[in-house]
């Protein structure tokens, strides 16, 4: 079966097109075990719907020598996404915040090395601004902070476009999985 590439005729930035293929189906990046067509793990719906609008890779503003990874990314909240309150849970904040700061440092590492380095978070700090309901519009700003030779650092704003407000932001740091060498107890 062939596959047709994706559209990316609607993603601003100025990430190479090969880049912006990549981040095109959020739902790829999440496929570690190749199983995606027969498989749909925890929050699969939800990173589906998730329409990326920007992918860039820039020279960072503070240090010129150092690049840094751009994506933006729209959403509806919809029903799966709410509490019991109506308004978007917690946990969906997380979860949105930490697959936007992946989006994030593919971006750049796709970018910049030609390959999506593999990772797993370490922490991920959120603070949560206001709440946003039930079909408000989501826009979602992830950068890089920082990329070394095992450690990994992003931070993303959760925006309302309905209400022109910031409803979380958050950093995630992550690392690169460790070589499973035998531990000497």
């Amino acid at each position: 079966m062939v596959s047709t590439p994706p559209d990316i005729s609607r993603i601003t930035g100025n990430a190479p097109d090969h880049v912006k293929s990549f981040l095109a189906d959020p739902t790829t990046l999440e496929d570690v075990s190749g199983l995606s067509r027969t498989v749909r793990g925890f929050g699969y719906d939800i990173i589906a719907r998730m329409e990326v609008t920007e992918v860039s890779v820039s020279k960072k503003m503070d240090e010129p020598l150092k690049e840094e990874g751009r994506v933006v990314v729209k959403m509806k909240i919809e029903q799966d996404m709410v509490h019991g309150g109506l308004h978007m849970h917690g946990g969906c904040s997380a979860f949105i915040i930490d697959t936007c700061t992946t989006l994030a440092m593919a971006a750049l590492t796709l970018g910049t090395v030609g390959k999506k380095l593999s990772n797993v978070s370490l922490a991920l700090n959120i603070l949560y601004h206001a709440p946003a309901a039930l079909g408000e519009e989501l826009r979602i700003v992830s950068t890089t902070l920082t990329v070394g030779g095992r450690a990994f650092s992003a931070r993303t704003e959760m925006w309302s476009d309905t209400h022109n407000r910031l409803v979380a932001s958050g950093v995630h740091v992550k690392l690169s999985p460790s070589t499973g060498r035998t531990p000497k107890l």
